[in-house]
């Protein structure tokens, strides 16, 4: 069970980078004159969604072993 749940997170924090990395692609493709603001707000969608998809990964395997350190084993 834990193991499909992990595999969940891991599809989750890729569909996160991608997000990210499609809210950069759309400023770059902006046809403004001034679009600073726009690639500052992709430049740090990118961060944020690399650094919230380490957090769920993290947050994943710990959950995962601590489950795996309390069962019994036969």
């Amino acid at each position: 069970m834990i193991g499909m749940l992990q595999i969940i997170t891991y599809l989750l924090c890729v569909y996160l980078v991608y997000k990210g990395f499609e809210i950069l692609q759309i400023a770059l493709m902006s046809s403004r004159e001034d679009r600073t603001m726009g690639l500052v707000i992709g430049a740090i969608a990118v961060i944020v969604a690399v650094g919230v998809a380490l957090l769920f990964v993290k947050m994943i395997d710990a959950q995962a072993t601590a489950v795996s350190s309390h069962t019994p084993s036969p």
